[in-house]
């Protein structure tokens, strides 16, 4: 038995959701749950950025069993891009097989304005960093095609259709933080397809996918980026704007987890 199921009290969740910045709030909606403190977790890196509260969450959301992770460590806290690949070998060895990331993310198109939840199609790796550096083995020549699951990608179209939520689609560019964008790098990750910009969710859909983990993203767009009119980035506002949407983030996955065949 896997060190991390010891902790589930029996229980044997097959996905996990790590929750980004200000939507720790969807761990409430979790139904007899057991919380476990990522500090009493071997290797469970404790986040030090607020709007993370570091615990693992186990119960049920939408009738399902689900593991819920509120907080991440970010690769800008260290430098090291692989700090969540303790926590995702630990899932993975506790029998998850598919993996949802949340994040906050700046919106690059006036069309996906604040408060929006936008799908993830695919991201550029624009940080400079991979988390497989170092690794050896034919294995960490990972494949990213259809790095975010299509059948995972659609059921989330579905539920959020059905639930009447608008769900914004596009490309998630990865800057390593903590800094902010400038309006320059705005302007070229506009140029190279993007949609948001972010600090975070890359690197974990990487390293989970190097796993064989099925991977789905989402980010709720807190602010637009640098240099569009309107704009004004910065962690007090990414930490509002986010638990404003976290409501309709909580309607969109129990809904998931409720048709999650």
């Amino acid at each position: 038995m896997s060190e991390l199921l010891k902790h589930f009290d029996g229980r044997a969740p097959k996905i996990a959701i790590i929750l980004g910045s200000s939507l720790g709030s969807f761990a409430d909606a979790v139904k007899g749950a057991i919380r476990i403190p990522y500090g009493d977790l071997k290797g469970f890196p404790v986040p030090k950025i607020s709007g993370h509260a570091g615990e693992l969450v186990v119960g049920k959301v939408g009738g399902k069993e689900i593991a819920v992770l509120a907080g991440r460590a970010h690769a800008y806290e260290s430098g090291n891009p692989a700090v969540m690949r303790p926590v995702l070998d630990q899932i993975k060895a506790a029998g998850i097989e598919r993996l949802i990331l949340t994040n906050a993310a700046g919106s690059l198109k006036t069309s996906i304005g604040p408060g929006s939840i936008m799908l993830i199609t695919d991201h550029i790796n624009y940080s400079g960093m991979n988390p497989l550096i170092g690794g050896h083995g034919d294995e960490n020549f990972v494949p990213m095609t259809d790095a975010y699951d299509p059948a995972m990608r659609k059921a989330l179209l579905k539920a959020a259709k059905a639930e009447k939520i608008p769900l914004k689609q596009g490309v998630y560019v990865w800057f390593s933080g903590p800094s902010f964008e400038t309006p320059a790098e705005i302007r070229m990750a506009q140029i190279i397809g993007g949609h948001a910009v972010g600090m975070s969710t890359a690197p974990e859909t990487i390293m989970a996918r190097r796993l064989g983990l099925k991977v789905a993203g989402l980010s709720v767009i807190t602010n637009l980026g640098a240099g569009i009119k309107g704009a004004s980035p910065s962690h007090e506002e990414t930490k509002r704007e986010g638990a404003k949407a976290a409501e309709r983030m909580k309607t969109l996955l129990t809904r998931f987890f409720k048709d999650l065949k």
